[in-house]
């Protein structure tokens, strides 16, 4: 994991730093021009100019261009008030304004074609929340110091900041308690099969759809099976069994009044997942369903406030899984820093909370928080939620740690859907399983 710190946060630990300040420049701008040298493919004969403004940022933009302007480029070092920037220029670096800025900046236009290094974030992105302040530059990579910061996972910070580097400047980072979710993290959660382990080890109870309407609840069963669930009950409302997948088992529900029928014979049951393609209506129902000693997911219609006081008083680990416009609403509010906001609705209702975004944050009710950001814009498809849904579940089956569970799903989910044109939710879960098995 890569840790994530907000901008007060890296204040302190700089205002911690067992060197001072001036070998912290030093470090910085070392990095900086070591990025600088590779995006230039050179050094002899090339021009780079540098917007530095008056603060750390800024010397770290300056202490660059020295070390650059050792090994042969030229380097012209810039007011970031400048109205605009020379033409005939092969870089751009932008150490204007790093993640303390507050206030609108409008970074001067770059000329066509000419690359953007920025130092620690693009100026005028709010180092906290990703959203623009002014008009920062499009950065094609950004050199960060010490820790990850919130304004580079999150949207619109995201998109700007490029590639993101971070170097290492001897700054203490282990009080972090955010991190940043790797491939390699996820590979070490993942469960592996005791020889003696049979399906019921890791059976789940899918609650979800209706008699007319099955699309969202195979979606989950076939991601779950894909993912490890040895046994996929699908109890859908009105309906007495299913013909897809076929490796699923239909459980018998009546159309209405079903919470006693969809809660019983669950001792042989690893975890439950209730809410995709549900619909509105079964409130009584689904708060029944809440009242079970078992692993329990909540996606979909079963995701509303009214719940939260059934949540706050389980034992058993809950996961909910709320997109943007579920998580507004189950919070009683938007928000500009997601990250904060999570983590607080998490702590007060005692169970994990996957904010779904193109940026996703996993809160932990005991405080850490997992960010999982290399999902992209194919998954912003109809039935994505439900497959990752069914992910979730046979990992909290397996007795993956709820949180991992969630990040590690996340994570597979996101890296399924990577690259790929046209995709649709079907195509998830065999694509999970390629993942599984490619290691």
């Amino acid at each position: 994991m890569i840790p994530i710190v907000t901008p007060a946060e890296m204040a302190a630990i700089d205002a911690a730093a067992p060197v001072p300040v001036a070998a912290l420049v030093e470090r910085a701008g070392a990095a900086v021009a070591r990025a600088a040298v590779d995006l230039l493919g050179g050094t002899y004969g090339r021009r780079v100019a540098v917007v530095a403004g008056k603060g750390n940022n800024g010397a770290d933009g300056r202490a660059a261009a020295t070390r650059l302007q050792r090994r042969g480029v030229r380097c012209v070092v810039l007011d970031p008030d400048i109205a605009a920037l020379p033409v005939e220029v092969d870089l751009v670096i932008d150490a204007a304004y790093g993640t303390g800025l507050s206030r609108p900046y409008d970074f001067p236009a770059v000329p066509e074609g000419v690359p953007v290094l920025a130092v620690d974030i693009p100026s005028g992105v709010d180092g906290l929340t990703g959203a623009r302040l002014g008009s920062p530059p499009a950065a094609d990579r950004t050199v960060t110091f010490a820790a990850l910061k919130p304004g580079l996972l999150l949207e619109p910070g995201r998109e700007l900041s490029g590639e993101v580097v971070v170097a290492d400047i001897g700054l203490d980072t282990g009080d972090a308690t955010i991190d940043l979710v790797e491939g390699s993290d996820v590979a070490d959660w993942l469960p592996v099969p005791a020889a003696t382990v049979h399906k019921w080890h890791h059976a789940i109870r899918i609650i979800g759809g209706s008699s007319t309407m099955t699309g969202a609840p195979r979606l989950a069963a076939r991601s779950a099976q894909r993912l490890g669930a040895g046994y996929v009950q699908m109890a859908i409302p009105g309906r007495d069994g299913v013909d897809d997948p076929v490796e699923a088992v239909g459980y018998s529900l009546p159309a209405s009044a079903w919470g006693a029928a969809a809660v019983a014979d669950l001792d042989r049951v690893a975890a439950v997942l209730v809410g995709p393609g549900l619909g509105p209506g079964h409130d009584v129902d689904v708060a029944t369903v809440l009242g079970v000693d078992r692993p329990l997911v909540l996606d979909g219609d079963a995701l509303q406030p009214e719940f939260l006081d059934v949540i706050r008083d389980r034992a058993a680990p809950t996961v909910l899984t709320p997109h943007g416009g579920e998580f507004a609403r189950l919070a009683g509010h938007t928000t500009t820093d997601p990250i904060a906001a999570t983590r607080e609705l998490a702590a007060s209702i005692g169970a994990v909370v996957v904010h779904k975004g193109p940026t996703t944050i996993v809160a932990d009710p005991d405080g850490p928080v997992l960010v999982v950001a290399n999902g992209g814009p194919a998954l912003a498809t109809a039935g994505t939620g439900d497959v990752l849904a069914g992910a979730i579940t046979a990992l909290l089956a397996q007795g993956v740690d709820p949180v991992r569970a969630a990040a590690s799903a996340v994570w597979l989910h996101a890296e399924a859907g990577r690259e790929q044109v046209g995709l649709v939710a079907s195509d998830l879960p065999d694509r999970l399983a390629l993942l599984l098995s490619d290691g």
